[in-house]
């Protein structure tokens, strides 16, 4: 066999781990357009906190069996990046959730949808503010142009909207819930790959449902009351392992093995699968404006990854 086949045979599983690796991060979005889906066809049933809370309880019930050993293993390097833990459950799992659900009960599921498109070029942006990476002139273009794509999305294609400060609440809502995983992926990376991903997560869902729970009960207590049905079930069920356990699973896995600026770029396909069922289930339309803005955002994310990192 010459020298080149030789590195050619080589290359080839490295080529097949890379190429599962990305593989893993193609079920986390559609996953996560469903948690879309589900939580504002929720909004009059179930309310945010109570949905987010359960949701979670339920994930930890249905993890905790395969998370409990590998957590008791690993508590001494949870204990040693206590801090970096707590920030990405504040961030990744009771923040963006949260958000999520209480922006939808006023904003339709595929403008949420569409929005997760800047997640990518919010990465990039806190990279280059909070990590001292380097923004290059076509990054900083990129970064532009996608802002001004989901300007047009959340002022509803209506410029005179900015002029008036007139803003979608909803939009608004949900747009601080990217900017939660956004930091939810960059702190992800501060958190080595060797520590079990599995456990990780059980640890995660505990720190949210502590954070969680006297949220919940504030709800509760100012009135806000689920009405408890088939329907509602069904979806907390839904929520509590496809979107909460095994979406998130694989993205940690991803964000490990492949890093997190490449996972985040998987974030695209949630307004693809998305913007599908909402169309299906929820019967919304789409708008010049949405076209609009998600051209001017994939292609500000085209421009910006041109760059080399």
């Amino acid at each position: 066999m010459s020298d080149d086949a030789a590195i050619a045979v080589k290359g080839r599983p490295d080529d097949r781990a890379s190429l599962t690796s990305l593989l893993l991060l193609v079920p986390p979005p559609l996953f996560w357009a469903g948690n879309f889906i589900v939580g504002r066809a929720m909004r009059q049933d179930v309310p945010p906190l109570t949905l987010s809370f359960w949701r979670w309880v339920i994930a930890f019930v249905c993890l905790l069996p395969f998370a409990l050993r590998p957590m008791r293993r690993d508590l001494p390097r949870y204990w040693q990046y206590r801090w970096r833990i707590v920030s990405v459950s504040l961030a990744g799992v009771v923040s963006f959730n949260s958000l999520v659900y209480l922006g939808l009960r006023s904003t339709p599921a595929s403008n949420g949808l569409l929005l997760n498109s800047f997640i990518p070029i919010l990465i990039v942006l806190f990279a280059a503010l909070f990590y001292q990476q380097r923004l290059q002139r076509t990054q900083a273009l990129g970064l532009a142009l996608s802002f001004a794509g989901v300007l047009t999305i959340i002022l509803h294609g209506d410029g005179s909207r900015l002029a008036a400060l007139a803003f979608a609440r909803g939009d608004l809502i949900v747009f601080c819930a990217m900017i939660a995983w956004a930091l939810y992926t960059l702190w992800l990376r501060g958190i080595p790959a060797d520590i079990n991903r599995i456990g990780l997560m059980g640890a995660q869902i505990a720190i949210a449902l502590v954070i969680l729970t006297p949220l919940y009960l504030w709800e509760r207590a100012s009135g806000l009351q689920a009405h408890w049905n088939l329907q509602s079930v069904s979806a907390l069920a839904y929520l509590g392992l496809f979107p909460s356990v095994v979406a998130y699973l694989l993205y940690n896995i991803g964000v490990a093995r492949v890093g997190a600026a490449r996972a985040g770029y998987s974030i695209h396909l949630i307004p693809l699968f998305g913007v599908l069922l909402a169309v299906l289930f929820l019967d919304e339309s789409l708008h010049l404006y949405h076209l609009a803005g998600i051209a001017a955002i994939i292609a500000g994310l085209a421009l910006a990854s041109r760059s080399r990192h």
